[in-house]
């Protein structure tokens, strides 16, 4: 007998640094949960001064632009310079730096409410084999009507066959912090498919993202993130932005990479 699905998000109250251990993120990780929802990993009035603060970086995004849709980001984002590391890294270099002298720590804190929040005995920048540091994490804008296509994030994949530490991660997260939420739209969708080799037939030449015939009716879940909110999603998984309305939708992001399957060892990068 086949079992429905159940795709959907878990909401923990760990503003009192409650401990969760590590088993959320094995649940997430698996497909068993579409999106963790952390409800009070910080305090309001740092959200708040983050958000002042990353304003205050919006006039170093720069923009890669395709046919379907752009990504705008203060920081690189590495699945766009797989092909041109030197770049990348300095790039990385010259953002965390602007975010350091800006005095953006959101990253670092993120990072060790993490830690405490499910045990791990690591989570720091990814580092090349070389000692060049990773970006810390990217600010990503979405601005009026602007969309994320239907896509996922997989460094394993994208990374194979390269030089680049991070292809040798066993395991992927992504972390997103909501700075300013929009007006309205906006939404999350997350579905309950993995990316296989035999999905590249439904990839959309020289544009971003895939198909919607990739997901077909496979459950997915909408989540429309509020101001501060923290939460986690597996980027493996098929994910889309809707339209965002009004003011623009701002948030902090970092993808989590594991290093064995206790998921207790991970390193983050932008």
């Amino acid at each position: 007998m086949q079992h429905e699905i159940t795709w959907d998000r878990h909401t923990y109250d760990v503003s009192g640094h409650t401990a969760l251990g590590v088993e959320p993120l094995r649940r997430l990780s698996a497909g068993e949960t579409a999106v963790i929802r952390l409800h009070g990993l910080l305090g309001h009035e740092v959200l708040e001064a983050a958000r002042r603060r990353a304003h205050d970086l919006l006039g170093l995004a720069s923009t890669v632009n395709y046919t379907n849709g752009s990504l705008t980001t203060v920081g690189p984002y590495l699945a766009a310079h797989l092909q041109e590391p030197d770049r990348y890294f300095a790039l990385s270099a010259s953002a965390n730096q602007r975010m350091a002298d800006a005095g953006f720590d959101l990253p670092t804190r993120v990072r060790a409410a993490l830690r405490d929040t499910f045990g791990l005995r690591g989570l720091e920048p990814a580092r090349e084999r070389d000692g060049r540091g990773y970006g810390e994490a990217v600010i990503r804008l979405h601005a009026d009507g602007v969309r994320n296509p239907l896509h996922n994030d997989h460094i394993a994949r994208d990374a194979q066959s390269t030089t680049w530490s991070v292809a040798d991660v066993v395991r992927q997260l992504s972390c997103v912090v909501c700075l300013q939420e929009c007006d309205s739209g906006g939404e999350l969708i997350t579905y309950a498919k993995p990316w296989e080799p035999d999905d590249e037939r439904w990839k959309v030449p020289g544009e971003l993202g895939y198909r919607s015939e990739v997901v077909g009716t496979v459950p997915r879940h909408v989540f429309r993130p509020q101001t501060y909110d923290v939460y986690l999603i597996n980027p493996t998984y098929y994910h889309e932005i809707l339209e965002v309305h009004g003011v623009t939708r701002t948030t902090l992001g970092f993808f989590i990479g594991f290093t064995d399957d206790t998921l207790t060892n991970a390193v983050a990068w932008g």
